[in-house]
């Protein structure tokens, strides 16, 4: 049996006991976190296919094609050479780009070689990944920094020292005017006006510069610099990196294959990915605490699309964990604690995540709220005539704006908790209470009776109302 199949059958034997046991989720984490160092060189070449395949949204050709990929480059006693690019464009990274970086572990793990190409001229371009303008174009300094922070926060998922690191200015900067139009010449911009983004922005009226079209030829190019068998990149680049198969055609190169990875949706399950910019990220550089109730907020459909993206679970485990929510053997708050555990450990060890899991059990699994210190409070004479949604977005903080404050209402997510004797009662808010003043609500919902404790609660936050 090969390492991970061993390390499998010990996971799922620990799968298949009381996951609410701290002592069961430990032994659980410390054997996961262990696998991410797990040397991968014994799998077959169709086993090493079938593990990348399985968190990947689109492998072209095909599967079978990569394996073949494997195979050949064995027989000539070297890796595959594995390419992903990087634009440097921001200093704060979350968790969105650690997907990528999960499965190049498990490439290099394999034996294979891995190539980050440092956009430094391609990020000068602009790509606009969706947005309705070109993206600023940085300065080497900018580049640098962000290159520096990248590398830092991405690092519990990556090992950077085993790992060739190539500027694409090595090649574009010295690109001559003859040389580039000998390759457009033959690279269609028809296919290339296919891109999403690029139609949306034409069919609203909006124009395309040149130096966008420009910019997934300069990432085809660098595929054919390096000679890359397999480009790893997000869908939202599945036609630049097409675009990189027909670049190497043209160099007279085997076209690379393609590994095309999942753009993973964001912890407030609006279906938008996610982003800093719509508050709905987990930051690499967040504390421990923070990390695991962020992962506790989210609904119940992403555990699985974020079991598959951050942790190295088989298909095989997350069968038995399928099967026992299916069964009613599992609480599904018993798996998303889990899941919290593994996201955690993957960035602050499984100490942390354990005493995590324990902070955040006293916190929210006690009887009566009254118990927990430190709350956050909302004085209803100073903030009573505001609403809701105002409230939760500008005072506590705990919504990005006030339309992410009537998502969680719409979720049934947004609540009064009202304890009166050691007994709470909940009275779930619906969207129209959102926009309505804070203490209305209150006194229309509570009535009345006197109450030892009035608290305001948004998916997992909880605040104290006072006065």
């Amino acid at each position: 049996m090969t390492r991970l199949g061993e390390s499998v059958r010990r996971v799922s034997a620990l799968l298949a006991q009381d996951l609410s046991s701290d002592t069961t989720v430990q032994r659980l984490l410390e054997e996961t976190a262990t696998r991410r160092y797990l040397d991968l060189t014994d799998l077959s070449a169709g086993e090493q296919a079938e593990l990348i395949a399985a968190r990947a949204v689109e492998v072209l050709p095909s599967a079978e094609r990569l394996a073949e990929r494997i195979e050949t480059a064995r027989a000539e006693g070297r890796g595959l050479r594995v390419k992903l690019g990087i634009d440097p464009t921001a200093a704060d990274v979350h968790l969105g780009h650690a997907v990528p970086m999960t499965v190049l572990s498990r490439f290099q793990r394999m034996g294979h070689e891995v190539t980050l190409i440092i956009g430094d001229i391609t990020a000068k371009i602009g790509d606009p990944s969706g947005r309705s303008a070109e993206r600023p174009p940085l300065t080497d300094e900018d580049i640098a920094r962000n290159l520096a922070s990248y590398r830092e926060q991405v690092r519990p998922f990556f090992n950077f020292e085993q790992v060739r690191f190539r500027h694409n200015s090595e090649w574009l900067a010295g690109f001559t005017l003859p040389r580039l139009i000998g390759v457009l010449s033959q690279v269609s911009a028809s296919a290339l006006l296919q891109r999403d983004d690029f139609r949306t922005r034409l069919e609203a009226g909006h124009g395309l510069s040149m130096s966008e079209l420009i910019y997934p030829v300069a990432m085809a190019i660098d595929s054919a610099e390096i000679d890359a068998d397999v480009e790893l990149g997000g869908v939202d680049q599945l036609l630049n990196m097409q675009t990189g198969r027909r670049v190497m055609e043209i160099y007279g190169l085997t076209p690379q294959l393609i590994i095309g990875m999942p753009l993973i949706e964001g912890t407030d399950g609006s279906g938008a990915k996610m982003s800093k910019s719509k508050g709905n990220y987990i930051g690499l550089n967040a504390t421990a605490g923070d990390v695991f109730g962020k992962v506790m907020s989210i609904p119940d459909r992403l555990m699985e699309p974020y079991l598959r993206a951050w942790t190295e679970w088989t298909d095989a485990e997350l069968d038995v964990v399928r099967a026992r929510l299916a069964d009613g053997s599992l609480h599904p708050m018993d798996l998303k604690k889990l899941l919290a555990g593994e996201v955690t450990t993957a960035l602050h060890g499984v100490e942390a995540a354990m005493a995590a899991r324990a902070g955040f059990t006293a916190q929210f699994s006690r009887r009566s709220f009254a118990e927990v210190d430190a709350l956050p409070e909302v004085s209803l004479a100073e903030h009573g005539a505001e609403s809701v949604a105002t409230v939760l977005t500008r005072v506590l903080e705990f919504a990005p704006s006030a339309s992410a404050a009537r998502r969680l209402a719409k979720q049934n997510a947004l609540r009064l908790v009202l304890e009166e004797n050691g007994e709470q009662r909940t009275e779930v808010l619906a969207e129209a209470d959102a926009l309505r003043p804070l203490a209305e609500v209150l006194a229309e919902r509570a009535g009345a009776a006197p109450l030892d404790g009035r608290y305001l609660k948004a998916g997992r936050k909880l605040a104290q109302l006072r006065g």
